[in-house]
């Protein structure tokens, strides 16, 4: 619903205008130049039509609570019944006045005012005020103090001259001047001592001074007689209509822009209002028929009473402010504590107080647990400023996913949760909408990221840690299952996450124990079988397992961060290695040596680094070190141009490998310091086969001979993977391939093996591949 913030204001300027106009007529009255003072009498009346539209307008405009509501409906049903009192009384007036003195207010106009009266104090008496501080008899005696205080005031200075007059007031005027003092005295008591609430307080606070209004005409009519009616009908009465539309008002703005201020004592200062009310009753009867002995002490003991009161009144200031101030320092503590220093959104803490309290009342609790997928390497190639920003996004995208549905939180690092609390579909509603707000460029950096996220919904009484875990659980089988997605929890899925798990705690520690191997394949020269380079390939020598693929280990590696040290140390063993066979069977034993990098090294700032000090520890010519990436490695933004250049730069060389399976591949090769293509094995496969279609075998190799004349257009050497068998050696000859490498060349060998074959080759010469 599109409220409009604007109407409020019409409706009090117009009645301000209608109490400003009286004042001016009242000002021309003086000074005789005004003319009949009957169009007064219909100022109240007009007003009053305007505060009752500005109600209406309220209630129909702006979305209000039921209880809320109801208050408005009375009060508007009040005011419309006084101002057709009024409206009588005005036509009354206009027809009936004789010379200056307006007739007495008539029985049916008077019963519309008393209605309007008392539906007005209906309305304040029935509708709750939110919570009481303090004890029911001291809220009681504390609001008694306070009516009563007030009662004393308006019964010496108001009611009693009404009925002690020596021109004697009719029976409704003084019933109607009571029933606003009872107004003005039951709103004062009623929105004491409490807190918040539906209705607006300063709303009914408005309200119940337009029983006021009345109480002060009243006084102006005893001690003026009827030369007080008319600044009364011109000035006071008007105000009325004024205190309702500002009341409206109130509520309006309080529903649009509800308080965040931290709630304080209501009320507390009515007592001492009260003690001064009576003071100056006190006051005033000591000035009546009395010695002036007696006059005097009661004028002392008022002195002394109202010097108590000061003091307390400062007492009870000064305490105000420093809980206030307290108050204001125990809440920024709290949020402190509770929330994220960076973010803001909750934390770890009050995430998982929240889960546990939920989990006691709820039928349905779900808990996201959100990974943002290699987080680190925004950090790495950005800077941790760019990293910090991005988190603060994320947290704003998460808000506007979790929305009213959930509590967003930072639990440390790049890892966040959302708590949902509603019916058990809303945790994969919410997951889908904060992958679909992390599918947009995010922040002043404009960068995109990808989150894994495993959600897990609980039935009441689950236990805290369950339910975290199952979340952990599946956003773990998110990230196997190729990240940027979801994953709900389903029974039995910690064992093969688990086993994944703990398979990184083990090659944390196969690592520091060095049980990793490399292997060695041969890249054969295609026309004599000779061996021209090798690629090197990481094996783990597990003490129970036996020797354990990269297959099963690489995925875990890549996950824990453990592929930077784990190809750090490849990268050094292999150039040792290597370095030490060109000692010993001469430098024209083997032309290169390719291990395989991973993104998260080409992404490590240290790579280039590393890269130089193996080099340079083994004293392997940068020449003869080839560096295999894949296409998918390759697109990962401007860290990974760069560090390729700085290689090239070294004269080490680049190898795309599985060369055709990605998208880009062709636009690899300008864009990328790329030396070597390497065939993937999809190609070759079945590339020998002649079934007699000719036109099938030309699509079996279409990919092939494309990839052979493209390298050498562009003078690259080209490497075919996977070969299986001696045709589809003969047909890449055919295709122009002269470099190959697959089981049936030579299969992968550890290091002592693969020197006996050195060895065995030591006399034949080699011949440099072009």
């Amino acid at each position: 619903m599109t409220v409009d913030a604007r109407a409020p204001i019409r409706h009090v300027l117009a009645t301000a205008a209608l109490v400003i106009a009286g004042s001016i007529w009242y000002v021309l009255y003086v000074f005789g130049v005004a003319g009949p003072f009957w169009p007064v009498y219909w100022l109240l009346p007009i007003g009053g039509a305007i505060a009752v539209y500005g109600m209406v307008r309220l209630i129909n405009a702006v979305p209000l609570l039921p209880v809320v509501r109801r208050f408005w409906g009375r009060t508007a049903v009040a005011g419309a019944s006084i101002v057709t009192g009024y409206t009588l009384l005005a036509i009354d007036v206009m027809r009936n006045s004789v010379g200056d003195r307006p007739p007495p207010i008539g029985g049916i106009a008077a019963s519309f005012v008393g209605l309007g009266f008392g539906m007005a104090i209906w309305a304040v008496t029935a509708v709750p005020m939110g919570r009481a501080r303090g004890s029911q008899w001291r809220l009681l005696l504390d609001r008694s103090i306070a009516f009563f205080g007030l009662a004393v005031l308006l019964w010496h200075f108001c009611v009693a001259p009404m009925l002690s007059a020596a021109d004697p007031w009719s029976d409704a005027g003084i019933a109607l001047v009571g029933m606003a003092c009872l107004l003005a005295m039951g709103g004062v008591a009623k929105v004491s001592y409490v807190t918040g609430g539906p209705v607006d307080r300063t709303a009914v606070r408005l309200i119940a001074a337009i029983g006021l209004t009345a109480a002060v005409l009243a006084v102006l009519a005893v001690n003026l007689g009827w030369d007080g009616d008319v600044p009364g009908q011109a000035i006071v009465l008007p105000m009325a209509p004024l205190l309702a539309a500002l009341a409206a008002r109130s509520q309006w703005q309080a529903v649009l822009t509800p308080p965040v201020e931290p709630e304080r004592p209501s009320g507390s200062w009515l007592p001492y209002l009260a003690v001064g009310s009576v003071a100056v009753t006190l006051t005033a009867v000591a000035t009546g028929g009395m010695t002036w002995t007696d006059r005097t002490a009661m004028l002392l003991s008022v002195l002394v009473g109202l010097l108590v009161t000061t003091r307390l009144g400062v007492g009870f200031r000064d305490n105000a402010r420093l809980l206030a101030e307290r108050q204001q320092s125990e809440l920024q503590l709290q949020h402190e504590v509770t929330h994220d220093g960076l973010t803001g959104l909750a934390n770890r803490a009050l995430f998982r107080d929240r889960l546990a309290a939920d989990l006691r009342v709820r039928d349905a609790v779900s808990a996201l647990i959100i990974d943002l997928d290699d987080f680190k390497t925004v950090n790495d190639s950005l800077g941790h400023a760019v990293g910090d920003r991005l988190l603060v996004s994320v947290a704003e995208a998460l808000r506007t996913a979790a929305g009213s549905d959930g509590l967003p939180a930072r639990l440390g690092g790049d890892e966040f949760a959302v708590l949902v609390s509603e019916r058990p579909e809303m945790g994969t509603i919410v997951a889908q909408r904060v992958l679909d707000a992390l599918s947009r460029p995010l922040g002043p950096d404009r960068l995109l990221v990808q989150a894994s996220i495993g959600v897990s919904t609980a039935a009441k009484g689950t236990t805290l840690d369950t339910v975290l875990r199952q979340a952990d659980v599946a956003m773990y089988a998110a990230k196997q299952r190729g990240k940027a997605g979801y994953v709900t929890y389903l029974p039995g899925m910690e064992k093969p996450v688990l086993t994944h798990i703990q398979l990184g705690g083990e090659l944390r520690r196969a690592l520091d124990e060095g049980e990793f191997r490399v292997h060695y394949q041969p890249v054969m020269r295609l026309e004599d079988n000779t061996l021209i380079g090798l690629e090197a390939l990481v094996r783990w020598q597990h003490p129970t397992r036996g020797l354990v693929l990269p297959g099963e280990f690489i995925a875990a590696a890549e996950r824990t961060g453990l592929i930077v040290p784990l190809g750090r140390w490849v990268l050094r063993e292999t150039c040792r290695q290597v370095a030490a066979w060109l000692t010993e069977f001469g430098p024209e034993s083997l032309q290169k040596v390719a291990p395989n990098v991973s993104a998260r090294q080409l992404h490590d700032p240290d790579f280039v680094a590393d890269v130089r000090e193996a080099l340079a520890e083994s004293g392997l010519p940068a020449e003869r070190l080839v560096l295999e990436l894949t296409e998918s490695e390759v697109l990962r933004g401007r860290q990974v141009l760069i560090a390729l250049h700085e290689l090239h730069g070294l004269g080490v060389r680049l190898a795309l490998d599985d060369f055709g399976t990605g998208e880009s591949s062709l636009s690899l090769l300008r864009a990328f310091p790329v030396a070597i293509v390497k065939l993937d094995k999809s190609f070759v496969d079945g590339i020998e086969i002649e079934d007699g279609d000719p036109a099938a075998a030309d699509a079996r190799q279409a990919v092939a001979r494309a990839v052979s004349q493209l390298a050498g257009a562009l003078r690259l050497d080209t490497v075919a993977e996977g070969i299986e068998n001696a045709g589809q050696v003969a047909k890449l000859r055919e295709l122009g391939y002269r470099l190959g490498q697959g089981y049936h060349l030579a299969r992968p060998m550890p290091a002592e093996q693969m020197r006996k074959l050195l060895r065995a080759q030591a006399h034949k010469p080699v011949v440099a591949a072009n």
